[in-house]
């Protein structure tokens, strides 16, 4: 068993609660596919969202997919000028058959600026 992390980031149209919710489940949604992850084997979930994000906690989303046995916690992104704006990212702590060189970091919508060189 190895311990890795895995990245991921989506950005949201607006700072609604149900706009936030969407956003992070459809996130996490797809780091799942694309890594195979077992839910009972994710240590935790950091969450930061850039300060024009208010409305919800990103946690919360996880919650409702079924992230109950594992440690959430939501901060705010570091303020960088002219960075991304409506943004959250996650990195998730996972125990299982995965090693770092394999993972599949995830980003979606505007966040795909983040990291270029994994749209290749």
């Amino acid at each position: 068993m190895h311990i890795v992390s895995i990245r991921g980031a989506i950005t949201v149209e607006e700072n609604k609660k149900d706009k936030i919710l969407e956003a992070t489940q459809e996130l996490l949604i797809d780091i799942e596919e694309k890594n195979n992850l077992n839910i009972d084997n994710v240590i935790c979930i950091l969450f930061s969202s850039t300060k024009d994000l208010d409305a919800e906690y990103p946690a919360k989303a996880a919650r409702l997919l079924g992230y109950t046995q594992c440690g959430l916690m939501c901060f705010n992104e570091m303020e960088v000028s002219n960075s991304l704006e409506k943004c959250i990212r996650v990195m998730i702590f996972y125990q299982g058959g995965l090693k770092q060189k394999d993972v599949n970091h995830v980003y979606l919508k505007g966040a795909k600026t983040l990291r270029p060189d994994l749209s290749k």
